[in-house]
């Protein structure tokens, strides 16, 4: 076995480990690679494998994790329920004497839906077909349109119940319900600054976004209000069964997804479209997802386990404390370093490597535990929009018809006001803590 400073192990770890990223190798294979290469040799084989068994136990036996197949499956029934195309229809008739109405009626659709789906890709492809026809045939701007459909579809990973929040708690060891309480308003201030935006620039700017012709939105409004009830009504009743036993302490996360799962699929049945194909593909994309995820978990396992076990979590403490730049410069440049990774790693990878490093800091600095966490995840939001690694971008650009003349570069541009909006929305959260707070106090006094 070698012997040699934390100092110059952290170099081993990370300089390999950022090298692989840059060549494109699967993160999972980069992480558990390194971190058991770097262990067996500073700890040998025997010690290596017994704490690495004990890693990949311990998360194949964590119940907290049941419910993120239970998610998925439940957010990609959703989707295939055709409860989406219904809903929109019925907000763009509210919305089209609105400037830029079919944009906010996106972003609207996207809030509705991140409440029940909490999968990007899902939200990001049905956002993209349902509007992005509709805009373009309406000569919405291009970079307008690709923008809200990007931010809209992004917030099922901020709004509960989401995927990512389950996947945090453990790792941050706080509760999932409580990060969900956390999660509800500021996912909701999100998109209310989102469609600020929206509104104002397309009153500046009337051709970016023309509202509705008069003709398209002649309609009782009885008529209205009875499409706009029948489309609403049964995702609220899936949000609800979902978020309301948890938030009323009936049910903890991982049941509650069980409800959701059984909703969602019985709401795919009354519209008709449960078949053995839709079954069969929709389990098919559940283990998909939830298999990249535990794979990531378990390796991320094995490195920081090397990592935190030979000292490196300390260099790591020292390095950000010892700045001299005070509590608020330190935490800066922890969100300045999740924004970068984000450029460049998924959001599974950055929890699973960067969460039990920041997470010691955040409370040794003061912070409260929840909002800290809160904080990061509203920062991760960023990581679907920012290239070159923006999942949001490449689930557009992969849906968008050449007639429409949609490139890379508009999507790009317009997701660029968006990720200024979510900055916003952290230094909101940094001025009024209770965005983050508010709700789990109000329903720990009842």
């Amino acid at each position: 076995m070698i012997e040699a400073s934390p100092e110059f192990i952290t170099l081993l770890l990370f300089i390999p480990l950022l090298v692989c990223i840059l060549l494109g190798y699967p993160l999972a294979l980069a992480l558990g690679g390194i971190g058991m290469t770097v262990s067996l040799l500073f700890y040998g084989p025997e010690q290596t494998f017994a704490v690495f068994y004990n890693r990949v136990w311990g998360v194949m036996i964590d119940y907290t994790f049941l419910a993120v197949p239970l998610f998925v499956f439940m957010g990609l029934m959703l989707e295939r329920s055709g409860v989406s195309e219904r809903l929109f229809g019925a907000i763009y008739l509210w919305m089209g004497p609105i400037p830029g109405g079919l944009a906010v009626a996106t972003v609207l659709l996207g809030t509705i839906l991140a409440a029940a789906v909490g999968i990007v890709g899902a939200s990001v492809v049905m956002l993209g077909l349902i509007a992005l026809p509709a805009m373009h045939a309406r000569n919405y701007k291009k970079e307008l349109a690709c923008g809200s459909i990007c931010a809209g579809g992004t917030l099922g990973i901020l709004i509960p119940p989401s995927v990512m929040l389950v996947v945090y708690g453990p790792v941050a060891d706080i509760g999932v319900g409580l990060l969900f309480m956390g999660a509800f308003i500021p996912g909701f201030m999100l998109s209310a600054l989102y469609i600020t935006y929206i509104i104002i620039v397309c009153l500046l700017k009337p051709d970016w976004g023309p509202p509705l012709p008069l003709s398209e939105r002649q309609m009782p409004i009885s008529r209205r209000i009875n499409i706009l009830l029948t489309s609403l009504l049964p995702t609220l009743s899936i949000i609800f069964a979902v978020l309301g036993t948890i938030f009323l302490g009936i049910a903890a996360p991982t049941e509650a997804a069980s409800v959701g799962a059984i909703a969602t699929a019985l709401l795919c049945a009354v519209y008709k479209r449960l078949n053995l194909q839709v079954l069969q593909e929709t389990l098919y994309q559940t283990i998909k997802v939830t298999s990249m995820v535990m794979i990531i978990a378990m390796c991320a396992g094995m490195f920081t386990a090397t990592f935190l076990s030979l000292g490196c979590g300390k260099v790591f403490e020292q390095a950000i404390l010892g700045m001299a730049m005070g509590r608020w410069g330190s935490f800066l440049i922890i969100h300045a370093i999740v924004f970068i990774l984000g450029m460049f790693i998924d959001w599974i990878g950055i929890i699973f490597i960067m969460i039990p490093l920041v997470t010691p800091i955040g409370e040794a600095l003061g912070f409260n535990k929840l909002w800290f966490a809160m904080m990061i995840i509203v920062n991760l939001q960023m990581s679907f929009l920012t290239p070159p690694f923006a999942y949001a971008l490449f689930y557009l650009r992969g849906i968008a018809q050449p007639e429409w003349g949609i490139e890379t570069h508009h999507i790009v541009r317009g997701v660029i006001p968006f990720i200024l909006l979510i900055m916003v929305g952290l230094f909101l959260c940094i001025v009024f803590p209770d965005i983050i707070l508010g709700l789990p106090k109000l329903l720990s006094m009842k």
